[in-house]
């Protein structure tokens, strides 16, 4: 759990107007925050697996945070993923699945017209 001045210097930082404490960047600073520090009990008590459970709901709901933030403010994310150092898996889209079935199926037809 964080501190009330912890939780409050990382909304000053990462806040995108002066009222601001709920926005996706906020959200996702505290949650690293607070997965960071979940991180570090979970190393001194390995089998806390409450705990445990509660660092992956953390990160599930970091991972949606931010899946939102890519799709509606690109900039945004990129800066938050750098200032906050945070690894990104890449991830195959529809039209990523559909463009790789087409080279596959090009390979196919190309490797059979070699065969015959």
């Amino acid at each position: 759990m964080l501190s009330a001045q912890k939780k409050q210097r990382i909304i000053n930082k990462f806040k995108t107007h002066a009222k601001d404490t709920g926005s996706s960047e906020v959200q996702i600073a505290i949650l690293t925050e607070e997965i960071k520090d979940l991180t570090k009990h979970l190393r001194a008590h390995k089998h806390d697996h409450s705990s445990r459970r509660g660092l992956l709901k953390k990160l599930g709901e970091r991972r949606r945070l931010l899946r939102y933030l890519e799709s509606d403010n690109n900039e945004s994310f990129e800066k938050i993923v750098n200032e906050l150092g945070i690894k990104i898996s890449k991830r195959i889209k529809s039209g990523d699945i559909e463009m790789i079935a087409a080279k596959e199926k090009e390979y196919d037809v190309k490797n059979q017209e070699a065969a015959s």
